[in-house]
């Protein structure tokens, strides 16, 4: 490094020199990173200089430099050299680099300048890099503004969606709704919404767009059939006449590189053809356009709208890695539905963050309701989760298998520990104990929920421990092999 800064203070080879030692800084140390900035500012003026250079290159080059290494002052030369820059695929370089800065007294120009790039004319010479100048130019103003928010009309009629369910149990929510099952989940033609928004079986609300067929892996192609029938769904469900930002998720056995392009090529072909009014922006968005392909590689297209007021879960505010989705807890709650008792006495041994504790008592409420956990950090979250929820649950953290307490239990309901660094040994032997343990704290007609991926371990137990039978079975994620068991207890 210390070579290419003697190179640059002699002008020599400065394009290269200033594109290697942008590639340095990518695996620089922290001190390497002062020295080029303690280089900078030393040097402010030859550095500031390379952006009046005559090989565009290397202007581009000095402005992510120094973007690279935020460098403030840099603001005012960045921005002088952007108004007076001529040379196309350079302009959104200078804007990349103001990202990084305190932009706060140029937002008035920006602004300015998005609105005439705005209205100037589309041509093929110009498309690509003008869209790399407003894509630029909208993450700055963003950083500072947010997006200009819509209120979702939540009375519209005639709505068609998808509600994305459990594939293996979409009987429930057809029966909840009267709706057609779908590879997906479960359609639903329906005038009310807020009946829908009541219902907690379902993880997503997606909206259908009104396609021919399935959508190719062409993303000018995609983008030729989504496009209008996307804007003019958004349209409907808001009431506000201004752009809709729009991120695309898109789920397909692509590599992480050609979905990469695919969606950046798809999300700027939309934003090409509707003049501006969905704009790409995967940063800050209220609309997702999700793509799911099926095994031919096409894709089934919808929106889910970040702007609907879905309460149903709002008390979720921690999460750990192994925390189940509440709209899972809900759906396992419904199918153990008929075994449940109310005002019974019931324990989490695993809780994590609670969510199948209050997922239990909002299904038929409970009496005394304790969880215990090992993660101090998964009982903080469990214990703010259920005040959120409205609900007086005990947290404890401690081992299930030191737990104490003056009565028995009705019921235990658990997501059991994933295998993780585990052995197949110490699995089973977990499962073990956790027989033995449950035999000592529940009644003598007592009922177990368990949410399990190692169902092999549970039969074993139950072969084991004649006091316990299996009273229902439900396969829950087939490749995966989770499954929901209901377990008797008789003594």
């Amino acid at each position: 490094m210390i070579q290419l800064f003697t190179e640059l203070q002699e002008k020599k080879n400065v394009r290269s020199n200033l594109s290697a030692l942008r590639a340095s800084l990518k695996e620089a140390t922290e001190e390497q990173k002062a020295q080029a900035i303690e280089f900078v500012r030393g040097h402010e003026d030859l550095v500031f200089g390379f952006l009046q250079e005559e090989d565009a290159k290397t202007r581009k080059n000095a402005a992510l430099l120094l973007g690279d290494l935020a460098v403030q002052n840099a603001l005012q030369p960045l921005w002088k050299a952007y108004t007076r820059e001529q040379t196309l695929f350079v302009k959104s370089a200078y804007l990349e680099a103001m990202k990084a800065l305190h932009a706060e007294e140029i937002l008035s120009q920006l602004k300015d300048r998005l609105a005439e790039l705005e209205g100037e004319p589309v041509t093929e010479e110009n498309r690509k890099h003008r869209e790399a100048e407003l894509r630029a130019l909208r993450a700055i103003l963003i950083q500072y503004e947010g997006i200009d928010t819509h209120h979702f009309d939540i009375k519209q009629k005639n709505n068609h969606v998808l509600l994305v369910t459990n594939r293996n149990h979409r009987g429930i929510l057809e029966n909840q709704t009267g709706g057609k099952a779908h590879p997906l989940g479960v359609i639903v033609q329906t005038d009310d919404l807020l009946q829908l928004l009541q219902i907690r079986t379902y993880r997503d609300m997606l909206f259908l767009l009104p396609v021919k067929g399935l959508l190719e892996q062409e993303p000018e192609k995609a983008a030729e059939a989504v496009w209008k029938p996307m804007l003019a769904i958004c349209a409907k469900y808001h009431r506000e006449d201004k752009p809709f930002f729009f991120r695309i998720e898109c789920r397909s056995a692509m590599t992480l590189e050609q979905r990469s392009r695919f969606v950046k090529k798809l999300g700027s072909a939309i934003e090409q053809l509707s003049d501006g009014k969905l704009v790409n922006s995967p940063g800050d968005y209220e609309v997702e356009l999700r793509l799911i392909a099926n095994r031919e590689g096409k894709f089934f297209p919808a929106l889910k709208f970040y702007t609907i007021p879905d309460h149903r879960f709002a008390y979720r505010k921690h999460a750990i890695a192994a925390s189940m989705h509440p709209s899972l807890a809900a759906l396992i709650m419904e199918l153990a539905a008929p075994y449940l008792k109310e005002n019974a006495q019931i324990i989490d041994p695993f809780c994590g963050v609670g969510t199948m504790l209050i997922e239990r008592d909002i299904r038929v409420p409970a009496r005394e309701k304790y969880g215990t956990d090992i993660f101090g950090e998964a009982i903080d979250g469990a214990r703010e989760n259920a005040a959120l929820a409205g609900e007086q649950i005990n947290f404890i953290h401690r081992d299930f298998f030191d737990f104490k307490h003056d009565y028995l239990f009705d019921e235990i309901v658990t997501n059991m520990p994933v295998r993780g660094k585990m052995t197949r040994e110490q699995l089973d032997r977990l499962y073990e104990k956790f027989f033995r343990k449950a035999l000592t704290i529940l009644e003598k007609e007592a009922v177990i929920v368990m949410y399990t991926g190692e169902i092999g371990f549970v039969k074993k137990q139950l072969r084991l421990h004649r006091e316990f039978s299996l009273l229902e079975e439900y396969c829950m994620q087939s490749k995966a092999g989770c499954y929901l068991l209901i377990i008797g207890v008789k003594r």
